[in-house]
């Protein structure tokens, strides 16, 4: 068993398959971190960095890879000309858990989404774990713990390396163009790639999804859902089973029970997104049985994801927040409307084939100075150039926050939603929300 990328996803399934009695060896191109090199010699685990030697990998009998790794990497390429399988750790994972299963994707508030269904079975004293995309290694959990449900983020990554792995619960929150790049920047390869989380499902099961989303609706027409299908929306009312708005109004029903009935004003979750989100969450939680008080109680007091519209301080009346997560339009978009201030938006970083056409009526509305924080803002300064008077361009997170300070006035907000990838100029969204949250209390 051979396990390309040594992150949290590689080493948890190193773990796993030595557990379960594979000869297992880890191949990384770049440099292991430390804190996954010490768990690998703990478990005695061969390993290499700096390089894929292709007598070792291409000798394996089944190969474990990293979601990072795109499928034209050249060692997948030649993987799968030897037709030697190419799976995703949760697949992995999966063979050795009998668990309940809740898997969450989307293209946008899938992190929260996750975080907020695990939060509601913990309050209900469920035995259940958390991963995928967020906290630990899925498979690490399966070595070491024995629970009786997951919670698990999926990114469209995971689910293009899942074959026979099956949720019992699958969440579909949206489909708006991401990750094209990795899609030979066609929309419907990225659609299929998501439904990919029905995948297996039987009548038994049970598919959660938002009946607002156009794209959605068009392939559940032509696709066939085997699972029940449970759908939630905004715009109008579901009869039967699933979750709806009327004014401010959340009614939630299930198996024919009494409805779950909120206002908007109690989800500890603001803003249209969220409700959705919070939607999405309780559906998945009662569909496991949770009592509807509990679920209650939980969307009242849940705390949010640290870089998803994050509030970070207020210096001499400019609101400072951190959205560091949104790194695609959609996601921007989102979190644009939910401004209630002027504001001064920081965007850009790795362009990933965006269309900022989607972000102009909203830009227009909202926007009053764009500060770029990339390496090539072309893209940012040709879609907005003629809509917002200031464009500046900076190159680290402390300039950026400096510009924006100054063209900002008491009353207004900056707002870091970079509707793009961080890795041109820091190592993940986190790295890039925690400098952003340092400038700002460096004030």
């Amino acid at each position: 068993m051979v396990i390309l990328g040594s992150g949290e996803s590689g080493v948890g399934s190193a773990i796993l398959a030595k557990q379960k009695g594979y000869e297992v060896f880890v191949s990384d191109k770049g440099v292991i971190k430390e804190k996954y090199k010490t768990p690998l010699q703990e478990n005695n685990i061969a390993f290499e960095e700096g390089k894929h030697s292709e007598e070792l990998v291409l000798n394996a009998t089944e190969v474990i890879k990293s979601p990072g790794i795109p499928e034209k990497a050249e060692m997948v390429q030649k993987l799968k000309a030897k037709n030697i399988p190419v799976i995703s750790e949760i697949e992995f994972a999966g063979r050795y858990t009998n668990a309940k299963k809740i898997c969450i994707t989307g293209s946008n508030g899938k992190t929260t989404t996750t975080m907020l269904t695990y939060h509601i079975l913990k309050k209900a004293g469920y035995n259940v774990g958390l991963g995928g995309n967020v906290g630990k290694s899925f498979a690490y959990q399966v070595a070491t713990e024995n629970f009786d449900y997951y919670v698990l983020e999926l990114s469209s990554f995971q689910l293009d390396d899942m074959y026979k792995f099956k949720a019992d619960v699958a969440v579909l929150l949206n489909i708006t163009p991401d990750h094209l790049d990795r899609y030979d920047y066609k929309f419907e390869n990225y659609t299929k790639s998501k439904f990919r989380i029905t995948q297996n499902q039987t009548k038994e099961d049970a598919f959660v999804y938002c009946a607002d989303d156009v794209v959605m609706e068009e392939f559940i027409k032509h696709h066939e859902i085997k699972a029940e299908k449970v759908p939630f929306s905004i715009k109008k009312k579901i009869e039967g089973e699933g979750a709806y708005l009327n004014e401010n109004q959340l009614t939630l029903t299930y198996k024919n029970q009494n409805p779950l009935i909120m206002t908007i004003e109690q989800l500890a979750l603001q803003g249209k997104h969220n409700v959705y989100n919070s939607m999405a969450a309780s559906l998945a939680a009662r569909i496991v049985d949770v009592r509807k008080e509990t679920i209650r109680e939980s969307l009242q007091d849940f705390q949010n994801v640290e870089h998803r519209l994050e509030f970070v301080a207020s210096v001499n009346g400019i609101e400072f927040i951190n959205d560091s997560k949104a790194t695609n339009v959609n996601s921007a978009w989102y979190a644009l409307e939910s401004m209630e201030k002027p504001t001064v938006w920081i965007c850009g970083g790795q362009d990933k084939g965006n269309d900022y056409n989607e972000l102009t009526e909203i830009v227009k509305a909202k926007v009053k100075a764009i500060v770029c924080l990339g390496v090539d803002n072309s893209k940012i300064i040709k879609a907005f150039g003629g809509l917002v008077e200031t464009i500046v361009e900076t190159k680290t997170a402390a300039e950026a926050v400096a510009a924006s300070y100054k063209l900002a006035k008491k009353g207004e907000a900056v707002l870091l939603s970079p509707a793009c990838a961080s890795f041109d100029l820091f190592q993940n969204y986190e790295d890039r929300g925690m400098q952003f949250k340092g400038a700002v209390r460096g004030l």
